[in-house]
């Protein structure tokens, strides 16, 4: 019977992240954790000859969250930026996963058209042995240019 290799299972320390502000890039050494979705918009169909309902797909909605180590301030400079002059920036975001010891490979997404939701501002916290800061986002497309081979069962 055939199953995965605990090997080939991808660890979530190897990897890396990089933002293209503004053209310039921007390796996310800081990112604890970073989680992408996208999600269909459905709209439900009743037809004649059929009691139950069905769901036809009319589009996607890509968010996200991050949770950073508060060390950057260049999150809170963007939406200092959309505050005080109305700017609302528009970056990328590039993820590699890359275990060496699995098979699997690495694969890469590019999230494009990321905007911040929000961002903190100012953080004190006297119990945190590190300050960190949850990020929630948006984003419009995405590509994948690279993807994971395929596993070869034990």
């Amino acid at each position: 019977m055939p199953f995965l290799r605990a090997q080939d299972t991808i660890s979530g320390q190897e990897g890396r992240a990089y933002a293209t502000i503004n053209g310039v890039v921007e390796e996310m050494f800081y990112l604890q954790n970073l989680e992408a979705t996208a999600e269909k918009n459905k709209t439900e169909i009743r037809t004649l000859g059929r009691r139950g309902v069905q769901n036809k797909a009319t589009g996607w909605t890509g968010t996200g969250s991050m949770t950073i180590y508060y060390v950057t301030s260049r999150f809170r400079q963007l939406m200092l930026d959309y505050i005080k002059n109305g700017v609302d920036t528009y970056f990328d975001i590039t993820v590699t996963n890359e275990d060496p010891t699995s098979a699997t490979g690495r694969q890469t997404i590019t999230l494009r058209g990321v905007n911040l939701n929000s961002v903190i501002l100012a953080s004190l916290n006297t119990d945190a042995e590190a300050l960190s800061e949850d990020v929630e986002f948006t984003f419009e497309d995405a590509d994948m240019p690279e993807t994971f081979s395929e596993v070869t069962p034990g």
